[in-house]
């Protein structure tokens, strides 16, 4: 875009804010105390013009017709530091050039429109523009953008397609998965339009875009939705830039499914642990948690969008990103509590009938549950934006004797009391220290079947995980009313400076305590003379004892608690 360009734009017409900011203009809000004034602010804009269906926002022009070129010194040799900040706070990817005439300054910024069903908020409320200001978005407003509902693309008819452009082999595939799922045989019998059309995947001889994604043939793909293919890369470093190999996967989604997890299988590797007398085979990576996070990635990517899926897979790491954010209402907060819409409702119905996925927005819960199980670190969504979900996958065993743990527990339950995905994230965040919010019935159940035990008393209890775990590590788990995770938690705070505050202590618990817990737990670990403690009020550091010198303050401390409650099987 040229100043040319920009200076025959109308404000409201072209979705535009015009802001001379010769010197002075906030980013995000300045010294102002009041909301009204604090919105006026780069964020602001940025947040209304989003919300707005998005927009460009413009510095170092006057605001009134022809608007004459200003110059701005706003973020002068800061522009990258600007767009990492505002992806930084909200999650959105703006675009910023600078446009010069004669010697003055031009900022642009190219703000994106907000998700589907997703208000930008600037410090917590909704904005939208009226004329040249800006104000907050009415509850009416708010609610209709909550309400939004994102179409099903895979419903949509694809003109120009016959059932003569859908693959034979993936029909038949279909059929057999159809017809296995529903105890229906006489369903592989049926012809293929009325298979088909039972299925919704065609309306009369037109065909779906869910039938083309699952069914068709891979030239009618490449043709009508390149996007729907799936590229996998592998790299032998998580460093290496270029990819040591590399597969597009064109074919429909009944045929390429089995295709994708073979390509990822041939560089699959098994680890192999001893724990006593357990032997334990655990393969990197685990075949039906790649197949449900494909399933997930396919069913709710956005087919919009022109990019495609993307598989990193590395020796003990794969990375799965898929084009969109995630679906309406769903967030890193509440991925495991909210039974989510797939985008393509259509075709994840398919998917169900024919039994490639179980349970219709439950994939998340196998996907968490079977990995926790296995030992290996937590899926990880954090990666995620607006614009792509990204799903890590670490295959690396850390914990063989969780492993080994949850698997005892399985075999000894009853078919109805099985260990659920929330159990097994209760028990994993036991392990970490993180005992504090997770939910009182998951905390019963789990107590009740003597797979957490307590520790302390009042304000001080906490949990830790149940003596067969203490028997599988043989490495106690509590020292007198302690519990040796807190305490290794506590001293790994002074990696950060060698005198630390309380807030620091509260930040390395993550919430897994609450305030008055930490206080309490150093306040005891200052009595028993494991930390120092200087200062008053707000100005109070701890820092580790004197007595404890060298790389190995932990150890040290462990064994100095250990000789002061004379065992860790005290209490």
């Amino acid at each position: 875009m040229t100043i040319n360009e920009l200076k025959s734009k109308k404000e409201s017409e072209d979705k535009v804010e015009f802001k001379s900011a010769t010197k002075d203009f906030p980013y995000n809000g300045g010294s102002h105390t009041n909301q009204t004034e604090r919105r006026k602010c780069f964020l602001g804009y940025v947040v209304a013009l989003s919300n707005e269906g998005g927009g460009t926002l413009v510095l170092g022009m006057s605001d009134k017709n022809p608007h004459d070129v200003v110059g701005t010194q706003f973020a002068i040799d800061k522009v990258g530091n600007l767009v990492d900040g505002v992806y930084d706070l909200l999650k959105i990817r703006v675009h910023i050039e600078e446009l010069f005439e004669d010697g003055k300054r031009v900022l642009v910024t190219t703000i994106p429109a907000r998700p589907i069903g997703k208000p930008m908020k600037f410090e917590g409320v909704a904005l939208m523009r009226t004329g040249e200001s800006l104000r907050n978005m009415s509850d009416e407003e708010l609610f209709k953008v909550l309400s939004e509902q994102e179409p099903d693309y895979s419903a949509k008819i694809c003109d120009g397609l016959t059932i003569d452009d859908l693959d034979e082999s993936a029909i038949d595939t279909l059929k057999q998965r159809y017809a296995q799922k529903q105890q229906n045989t006489a369903f592989r019998a049926l012809n293929n339009h009325q298979v088909l059309s039972d299925l919704d995947l065609i309306k009369g001889d037109k065909i779906t875009y869910a039938a083309l994604i699952l069914l068709g043939k891979k030239e009618v793909l490449k043709a009508f939705i390149p996007q729907s293919k799936i590229i996998i890369e592998y790299r032998s470093t998580e460093s290496a830039i270029a990819h040591d190999w590399r597969e597009e996967i064109n074919d429909p989604l009944f045929v390429g499914i089995d295709l994708i997890w073979n390509a990822i299988r041939s560089r699959n590797t098994v680890e192999h642990h001893n724990l006593g007398p357990y032997i334990i085979d655990i393969p990197v990576f685990n075949e039906m948690v790649i197949r449900e996070a494909l399933l997930n990635a396919i069913a709710h990517r956005d087919y919009r969008l022109t990019s495609e899926i993307v598989i990193k897979q590395y020796p003990k790491k794969l990375i799965i990103n898929n084009p969109g954010g995630f679906p309406l209402g769903v967030s890193l907060e509440n991925l495991l509590t909210v039974n989510s819409t797939p985008r393509s409702r259509l075709m994840a119905d398919v998917l169900l009938k024919t039994g490639l996925v179980e349970r219709s927005g439950q994939g998340v819960d196998k996907i968490y549950s079977l990995t926790l199980s296995e030992g290996k670190a937590e899926p990880d969504y954090t990666n995620s934006d607006p614009f792509q979900v990204s799903l890590v996958l670490k295959g690396a065993v850390i914990d063989k004797a969780f492993n080994v743990f949850i698997q005892s527990a399985q075999d000894e339950l009853p078919l109805d009391q099985k260990l659920s995905v929330y159990d097994i994230i209760g028990l994993a965040k036991v392990r970490e220290g993180l005992s504090s919010g997770i939910h009182n019935d998951v905390i019963q159940k789990l107590e009740k079947e003597e797979l957490i035990v307590k520790v302390g008393s009042g304000n001080s209890q906490r949990y830790v995980l149940g003596i067969t775990y203490q028997e599988l590590t043989k490495q106690p788990l509590k020292i007198g009313n302690y519990i040796v995770k807190e305490i290794e938690i506590a001293l790994e705070t002074f990696k950060k400076g060698d005198k630390v505050k309380m807030g620091a202590f509260v930040d390395s618990f993550e919430g897994g305590l609450k305030r008055e817990q930490v206080k309490f737990l150093i306040e005891k670990l200052v009595d028993d003379e494991v930390l120092e403690k200087s200062g008053k009020g707000s100005a109070t550091k701890y820092s580790i004892s004197s007595k404890f010198s060298g790389k190995s303050p932990f150890s040290q401390a462990e064994e100095y608690l250990n000789n002061k409650y004379n065992s860790s099987n005290d209490n």
